[in-house]
């Protein structure tokens, strides 16, 4: 449990998919909050955590149904406020005496319509101006009768109970879903919810970056920390704090695996030994990372060769520090909380996708995670706090593999070297359009076929590639960014032109699901 002198909500799990949209909305509200799932949350925990509010998630299950997920009966007794959604208002109704039925022609998914049912309460201050307001329902049980000492506030076609509250004890319930962007004016609820509690509002980047410093020095002591630096955003802003926190016991270490784009290596050196005059081994593996993958074709094969080699050459420099007793990671809240099984209970173990995942094992290393409470709109924000240059905390996210997964079929050092050109050429295009902000994430991938083009007078024979560009929120789905036909036509133009080796020129139009943002 993460130790902090903020006031503290708790959102309790039941297993919701968009359960960490409700944290996002509240960090929004610089109002600092952890999600457990309900499991983990015992009476002994809620008197260690002293959450100032509670918040019940929704879920997937039944409270009518056996083993249900519950949350301690203690929770009522704390005397703080609690909001609870959809199942979160069921299983509230359940346990302090109202009757949830089982949904039978009264299940809702998707948009509905709340209008009031009586005078506003201050949960719904800047409700209903328009009479009614739009909200996203996804339930299938209802509540058939509330509990006793709550009244109805607000009422759907299917849900008579839409919006519930027991003023007195500051309990409110809500069958829709306020988190998500399809009850525009959600927000507002929590927002309303946050000020009825209490929150004054202290959690700011600024705020954090001063207890992180602390958190840091007091964790560390005298002793060395070693960092493994992608060049990303996530560890490059982790690398700044732990420096600011501890100066020189910190080094650096950035394996160039001959994999990233067009002058990226050179960027990030510059930007950290010179700019922050920060101890950082160059780790040039360029030669024996290509040597390994040239020719190999199988997108798994070349994701557990670059993470086996990429282990190998940190641990090798990382020795050269001597006497470290630290790994720095950038590991983000949301790392932790997928981290975390719904339904196995608690566990630290941090996802295996993570560049350096199993050196803290084999090194006999603790970990500094400094960013492990943040998610990652507010590792940029720390970013801009910390004075990362702007065009570097807004940069897209980049896959720890690299190009390797931007070549589809066989790797070859000529497919890499006409693929950074190509993607230097697309990325300056968006840029020079004024794009680059609204797209989460741009590429070109080269595809693992030739086509026949004709260039001046003569045949040509060269490869296709694939230009890629999304909107997204977290990356968790995603749709395809829609440029105009002018924009694609000029781009194709300038890549066949200036790129030798690229004939043809596709955009790929898929979102995801079902696709993936990446190829491979």
């Amino acid at each position: 449990m993460t130790q902090t002198s903020h006031d503290r909500l708790l959102i309790i799990d039941f297993g919701s998919q968009v359960t960490q949209l409700i944290a996002r909305r509240l960090r929004e509200l610089n109002v600092y909050c952890e999600i457990h799932p309900y499991q983990n949350v015992t009476a002994r925990f809620l008197s260690d955590f002293k959450p100032k509010a509670v918040i019940f998630s929704g879920g997937p299950a039944s409270v009518l149904d056996q083993a249900s997920p519950r949350p301690p009966a203690e929770v009522f007794d704390l005397g703080v406020p609690i909001l609870g959604i959809c199942y979160g208002q069921q299983v509230m109704m359940h346990m302090l005496g109202g009757t949830v039925q089982r949904g039978e022609g009264t299940a809702e998914f998707g948009r509905a319509y709340v209008t009031p049912a009586q005078e506003r309460i201050d949960l719904l201050y800047g409700w209903f101006e328009a009479e009614r307001e739009q909200v996203w329902m996804s339930h299938g049980d209802h509540v058939s009768a509330i509990a006793p000492g709550f009244a109805v506030y607000g009422t759907s076609p299917n849900a008579p109970f839409a919006v519930t509250a027991d003023l007195d004890r500051s309990f409110f319930a809500v069958q829709f879903h306020p988190e998500v962007h399809h009850t525009p004016n959600g927000a507002k609820l929590y927002e309303n919810f946050v000020r009825l509690a209490g929150f004054d509002g202290d959690w700011t980047m600024g705020a954090y970056r001063e207890e992180a410093i602390r958190k840091i020095r007091e964790q560390v002591g005298d002793a060395k920390v070693i960092c493994g630096l992608s060049g990303g955003v996530d560890s490059s802003v982790a690398a700044v704090l732990i420096h600011e926190a501890i100066g020189d016991q910190l080094t650096c270490v950035f394996v160039d695996h001959g994999l990233l784009r067009q002058g990226e290596a050179e960027e990030v050196v510059t930007m950290f030994r010179d700019h922050y005059n920060m101890p950082l081994i160059h780790a040039d593996e360029q030669e024996l990372f290509l040597s390994a993958l040239e020719g190999e074709s199988d997108p798994e094969t070349k994701r557990k060769t670059i993470g086996r080699l990429f282990i190998d050459v940190f641990q090798k420099h990382a020795s050269e520090v001597g006497g470290a007793s630290f790994l720095a990671q950038g590991t983000l809240y949301p790392d932790v909380i997928e981290s975390v099984s719904f339904s196995g209970g608690p566990s630290v173990t941090i996802k295996s996708h993570h560049n350096v995942g199993g050196l803290p094992e084999k090194m006999g290393l603790k970990l500094v995670e400094p960013l492990r409470e943040l998610f990652k709109d507010e590792v940029r924000e720390l970013g801009r706090e910390l004075g990362l240059p702007p065009s570097f905390i807004g940069r897209h996210p980049f896959p720890g593999p690299g190009l390797a997964i931007r070549c589809p079929g066989e790797i070859t050092r000529e497919k890499l070297d006409i693929l950074r050109k190509a993607d230097a050429v697309y990325i300056d295009q968006i840029r020079r359009h004024g794009l680059y902000d609204e797209i989460w994430q741009a590429f070109v991938a080269i595809l693992p076929v030739r086509t026949v083009g004709v260039m001046g007078d003569g045949r040509t024979y060269d490869f296709a590639c694939a230009l890629r560009a999304v909107t997204s929120v977290d990356g968790m789905t995603a749709d395809y960014y829609p440029f105009s036909h002018e924009f694609l036509g000029e781009t194709a133009t300038r890549i066949i032109n200036e790129v030798k080796g690229i004939n043809r020129v596709t955009y790929d139009i898929t979102s995801k699901p079902p696709g993936t943002i990446e190829w491979e």
